[in-house]
């Protein structure tokens, strides 16, 4: 449980609040696509081999922060089910609407650091229950709704397939990193507004 604690603590410190996320999420493709190819993750993505800061260097062209974890097998198997998710558009066909790689670096972090220490990711490719949270998952970090979704509906049906809220010593270890998390955030907004009026004043 720490070294699971260790990893939320980590995706609590990068990633942003996710009402905002919500807020922000456009329509996307349909679930059944997105899981469709979670389905079908190629092998040589799942080896223990895999470089994920290669990986996310050759499909995102960006550095993820799952990349300094990835010595946890978890971590390591969540982003690169993820960036299969990415590539796919050029080797199977587009989601429609498309992708932007650029804007997912977010989604990989989310199932390498959210998802994957409380829902082995090899259970996302042969459990319907949790491949359809990952693929939730993934898409709210694309800033995308599942296509026919409004973003109550999305939000409650991930909500009520959320893994993390089913571990109840996690989900209270990840409420008090996010707290911390948000309160930190809100300190270095309001030091840089502070400083931005200082020289704006001199």
């Amino acid at each position: 449980m720490a070294e699971a604690e260790k990893i939320l603590a980590a995706w609590a410190a990068a990633a942003p609040a996710v009402d905002a996320q919500w807020e922000d999420a456009q329509p996307g493709p349909s679930l059944a696509a997105v899981a469709a190819r979670l389905s079908s993750v190629p092998r040589p993505f799942l080896d223990e081999d895999v470089s994920i800061a290669a990986l996310a260097g050759d499909i995102l062209g960006r550095p993820v922060t799952a990349a300094a974890h990835a010595d946890d097998e978890r971590v390591r198997q969540g982003a690169a089910i993820a960036l299969w998710l990415i590539a796919s558009e050029d080797v199977v066909e587009p989601f429609d609407p498309p992708l932007t790689p650029a804007g997912c670096a977010l989604a990989v972090d989310a199932l390498a650091l959210r998802l994957a220490p409380v829902a082995a990711p090899l259970e996302w490719l042969s459990d319907d229950e949790r491949r359809e949270e990952a693929a939730r998952t993934f898409l709210l970090w694309c800033a995308l709704l599942p296509a026919g979704e409004d973003a109550s509906t999305a939000r409650s049906l991930l909500d009520a397939r959320d893994s993390l809220r089913r571990n109840a010593a996690l989900a209270e270890a990840y409420a008090e990193h996010a707290h911390r998390a948000e309160i930190a955030r809100r300190l270095a907004e309001a030091r840089a507004r502070e400083a931005a009026a200082r020289y704006s004043s001199e």
